[in-house]
């Protein structure tokens, strides 16, 4: 029998969530979570790896570019898939694929045979999965907890992927150093598994839509409804400054550390924490004190300030004052990462929030595009000015655009 969530009116707040009929939020958080650190591990562990491999700053960008393609190029059309499928059914499957995934790549390693391309594939792989989280494991969240707590469960959501910013970066150096990267698939394996227990515990049964028309007519329905809806356009334009200008340093903050800073795996691991650290405190700050007023300036804010200090981090020449704008940025950033999907979930009617977080994805997935553009550049001038040029663009980019997204 079908079912789906249905939320408590009580508490719009965080402690709202708290609620005894709010379990199956907790157990989607739990899910998001494991995947949040597994991406944090791998991210920089593949980075270490590539790069001691092949020293080519442009293959380190490029296996971080591989996690964001398929959002370019499918967001849009798992948006418009995800309203024909039965989500949860969807998530348990994605959560056993991806968990065999790291146990041969893991396996690869302990036999010594693990190569780049057994890392980009793996990648891509992961990237179908980001693909897909918006419009089915948020989406299930939104339900889960209904449009007037959406904000402070987005909040606690984007809170677990910050706080795995913190853990997995300096797991991974310490698993790197210490016993291989054989050990990071490992671990991710493991994870996979108690996320699958998570979700196979979920207690949601969407109904399926039993669609009309072809899934591009989803998509250009979708198209028209944000072409004519002004926050939305802004949100979206914001989305994609963003992943073309700013979250591409991701990439470079392992190169910083080994090239400009002088640190090994674990202070890479350590340093590239940092960005979780403010993240997390930015996104519990956002989860106590921000209100439904404020969404679309924290959203804006939060991008300036997160351009800002990742310009300042690569400029930085010691560590301690790299790893305090790295904090910064975290915070910048949660701004950001919080109320994007929050104002896309809100803005868009409830029959066409899978097929609107799809277009989001597609947003995310112009960071290809960037990673590609800040890799090149890495490789001529060096990764620090690369970075530095990377924020400096984006704030130009904010200011050429600000008549669109002030309606945000």
């Amino acid at each position: 029998m079908n079912q789906s969530i249905t939320a408590a009116p009580a508490d719009v707040g965080v402690r709202g969530l708290f609620d005894a009929g709010n379990a199956n939020f907790w157990r989607l958080w739990a899910v998001g979570l494991a995947m949040f650190v597994i991406r944090w591990l791998e991210t920089v562990a593949v980075g270490v790896f590539v790069y001691q491999r092949t020293g080519s700053a442009f293959l380190v960008a490029t296996m971080t570019m591989l996690r964001l393609l398929p959002m370019g190029l499918l967001g849009a059309f798992m948006g418009a898939w995800a309203e024909r499928i039965e989500r949860r059914w969807t998530l348990v499957g994605i959560l056993f694929l991806l968990g065999a995934a790291s146990a041969i790549l893991s396996l690869l390693a302990w036999a010594d045979r693990l190569e780049v391309w057994h890392l980009a594939v793996g990648c891509l792989l992961n990237g179908l999965v980001w693909a897909a989280d918006n419009p089915v494991r948020r989406v299930m969240i939104g339900d889960a907890v209904g449009a007037k707590r959406m904000g402070a469960a987005m909040s606690l959501d984007i809170g677990a992927s910050n706080g795995s910013r913190m853990v997995g970066p300096a797991a991974a150096g310490f698993l790197l150093a210490n016993a291989g990267i054989e050990s990071v698939f490992a671990v991710s394996a493991g994870l996979y598994a108690i996320a699958l227990t998570a979700a196979w515990s979920v207690a949601y049964r969407n109904g399926v839509t039993t669609a009309t028309g072809s899934i591009l007519a989803q998509i250009a329905e979708g198209l028209r409804l944000v072409r004519t809806n002004r926050r939305l356009v802004g949100t979206l334009l914001v989305t994609v400054i963003v992943n073309l200008f700013a979250w591409p340093f991701t990439s470079m903050i392992p190169v910083v550390a080994r090239d400009r800073l002088g640190l090994g795996p674990e202070g890479v691991g350590i340093l590239t924490s940092m960005d979780g650290v403010g993240a997390f405190l930015g996104a519990l700050l956002l989860a106590l004190f921000v209100r439904p007023a404020w969404y679309g300036r924290t959203y804006c804010w939060g991008v300036l300030l997160y351009m800002t200090m990742l310009t300042a981090f690569a400029l930085m020449p010691d560590p301690a004052l790299a790893g305090a704008a790295l904090v910064l940025t975290g915070m910048g950033q949660a701004g950001f990462a919080t109320m994007q999907a929050t104002l896309v979930y809100l803005a868009a009617p409830p029959e066409m929030r899978s097929r609107i977080l799809g277009v989001l994805s597609v947003c995310v997935g112009s960071g290809p595009l960037g990673f590609i553009a800040i890799g090149m550049l890495a490789d001529a001038v060096g990764a620090h000015w690369a970075t530095a040029a990377s924020g400096i663009a984006g704030l130009a980019s904010m200011a050429l655009t600000w008549r669109y997204w002030r309606a945000i």
